[in-house]
């Protein structure tokens, strides 16, 4: 083990105060058995006495060194504590508490710069550590102004004789004596003052209660501006976590929809709510007419929001924010307050935000708002070029069909004949065809739905029209379709039109001499139909893009057959109509499989 001089300095300091201080026993006791006798030498009795003088002024001096150490290792022993939170409340009830434990004060304050230019009370306790209420909080408004304008540390020992205070109102209403004050002081800058006092007894603090203090108060200030900061941030996390779930609510809410006017509305309802508004306003700008027009506005008086989207300045109690879209402003948020209170950056931001957000839906809506515009005016135009088409198509129809009974026509004749004919047939088909999709898209498709309808009385007719088309490419036809089947409640023309669809397909894309089949079976509360066949099938990308209307493989053996890509797009809405449901299997060069499923009757 090493030796430590230190330690040999103070026992051997320790030993010579202790044997001084027998020898001055001794001394003591000899000058009392002397002066009864009365035999005791001045001279020698002067030199004893400023022997016990110098033991006393070290023995005060070891006391004081005591007391400070004392002092110290409570300062350090309370600092340690500090620390511990980062809560702020928590944090000034510990700073407070340690204070008065420290310097043994009757009531202690702990003042803080908040909002105003004097410091505010945040904690105010007893030696108890029980809370003051406002009648039990009488200080000296004049002490703690001098520590905030100085900077310096103060300390009386009776506030009621000291020259600084003692005619100062707050002294002598609360009659106020021991005080201490001291500023607390973080990072260059006053963040508020420590105040204690005693009421009753004068001369309770001293200097080092004033050194110890400001120590303390050190450690202090860097306690409680951490915890400050730390809530100061935590509460704007708070605050930027609950922007982000209400911006993740705003564009939940505006991608339900596609609805222009509501996406506005939906909008125009956030920027209210969050900011606090009374009315607000949403304009979008017309180019074509170069002016804002109003799509939404709420409140009980939006005109002045209204007139700030006219061009109108920003009033103290209004907001304008641009609605900004990949670089351009696409429209402007208008605000008012009633009160005529204004609105803060925070605010702004926030809205800044929420416009950046809604632009994007707003964008969608209006392109898709566009976009249904143009379907309405392309199912109208299809309408009526249909419509417009079939006098013409009925007439070339007619003519050819007389052209044999106005005269013998020769083998060339007769053949160019047929081609017309055969030519309007599928331009009838086309036109059918065009005017199912806009009736669907349109929403004027129509079922006439009847119950008690046959499946085989269905199927028959459709098998027997297209029995020549069968028999002339050498197909084989197998029926399996059980003639118990319970009856269904559907639209008999419809379900013709989905079966001569399949069929007709199955035909047209199976090479001579293929395999057809139809199957149904009955379970579950459905009909399930399976119309297979051998023919060329298809690839996993051709069935993805199967129901897309106008869409035709670039397969030579499809382009060669006549189509126009709508049917199958039509007979899936048909049977989706009918409330079933439409599945395709199949393989390049083996063969496709269609099932589509009907709801049974009761």
């Amino acid at each position: 083990m090493g030796h430590n001089p230190m330690v040999d300095t103070t026992a051997s300091y320790r030993q010579s105060i202790t044997a001084r201080l027998a020898s001055a026993r001794q001394s003591l006791a000899l000058l009392q058995s002397q002066l009864r006798a009365g035999v005791a030498d001045p001279a020698y009795w002067v030199d004893r006495i400023d022997d016990l003088i110098e033991l006393f002024e070290l023995l005060g001096e070891e006391r004081a060194a005591n007391d400070q150490q004392r002092r110290l290792a409570a300062v350090y022993e309370v600092s340690r504590v500090l620390g511990t939170s980062l809560d702020l409340d928590e944090v000034l009830n510990q700073v407070m508490d340690a204070i008065i434990h420290l310097t043994g004060a009757e009531r202690g304050f702990l003042m803080l710069f908040d909002t105003g230019a004097e410091p505010e009370i945040r904690v105010a306790r007893n030696m108890e550590r029980e809370a003051l209420d406002d009648e039990a909080s009488g200080i000296s408004r004049s002490v703690i102004n001098l520590v905030v304008e100085t900077g310096e540390q103060v300390v009386t020992t009776n506030a009621t004789r000291d020259p600084r205070f003692y005619d100062q109102p707050s002294v002598v209403a609360h009659h106020l004596r021991s005080i201490l004050c001291v500023p607390l002081q973080a990072r260059g800058s006053l963040i508020g003052v420590i105040y204690v006092d005693n009421r009753i007894r004068s001369g309770v603090f001293d200097e080092a209660d004033l050194e110890m203090l400001t120590t303390f108060a050190t450690q202090a200030a860097m306690a409680i501006e951490n915890a400050r900061l730390f809530t100061m941030t935590d509460e704007a996390l708070s605050r930027r976590v609950e922007e982000l779930q209400q911006l993740q609510e705003i564009d939940r809410q505006l991608n339900e929809t596609l609805d222009f006017d509501r996406v506005m509305q939906l909008t125009l309802d956030w920027a209210v709510r969050v900011t606090g508004a009374d009315n607000g306003a949403i304009g979008l700008f017309d180019v074509e007419e170069r002016r804002t027009r109003v799509i939404a506005q709420h409140g009980p008086s939006p005109q002045a929001a209204i007139a700030m989207l006219s061009g109108a300045d920003e009033p103290a109690s209004g907001l304008i924010v641009p609605v900004r879209r990949e670089g351009r402003t696409i429209g402007v948020i208008a605000l008012d307050r009633e009160s005529g209170q204004p609105f803060d950056d925070e605010a702004r931001d926030f809205v800044t935000r929420m416009a950046d957000h809604a632009a994007i839906a707003i964008e969608n809506a209006r392109l898709y708002e566009a976009v249904q515009e143009a379907n309405r005016a392309k199912s109208e135009f299809v309408s009526v070029t249909t419509h417009e088409l079939r006098v013409p198509l009925t007439s070339i129809k007619g003519y050819a069909d007389i052209l044999s009974v106005v005269g013998e026509l020769n083998e060339e004749q007769r053949r160019f004949t047929e081609t017309i004919k055969n030519n309007v047939t599928r331009m009838t088909m086309l036109m059918d065809d065009l005017s199912d999709i806009s009736r669907i898209e349109t929403g004027r498709m129509k079922l006439e739905l009847k119950e008690g309808v046959r499946f085989a009385d269905v199927l028959n007719p459709v098998l027997d029209t297209l029995q020549a088309q069968i028999d002339q490419l050498g197909h084989r036809l197998e029926v399996d379709v059980p003639p118990d089947l319970p009856p269904l409640t559907a639209d008999p023309h419809r379900l013709t039109q989905v079966l001569t669809n399949l069929l007709s397909n199955a035909c047209k894309y199976t090479p001579p001499g293929g395999a057809i089949t139809v199957s149904a079976r009955a379970h579950e509360g459905v009909l399930q139909v399976n119309v297979s066949d051998s023919g060329i099938g298809m690839t996993a990308e051709e069935l993805d893009r199967l129901f897309t209307k106008f869409w035709r493989s670039e397969r030579a053996e499809v382009r060669d057959q006549p189509g126009t890509g709508l049917g199958l797009a039509i007979t899936r809405t048909l049977v989706e109509m009918h409330g079933g449901e439409m599945f395709v299997t199949s393989e390049k060069d083996v063969g496709s499989t269609f099932t589509f499923t009907l709801p049974l009757g009761e």
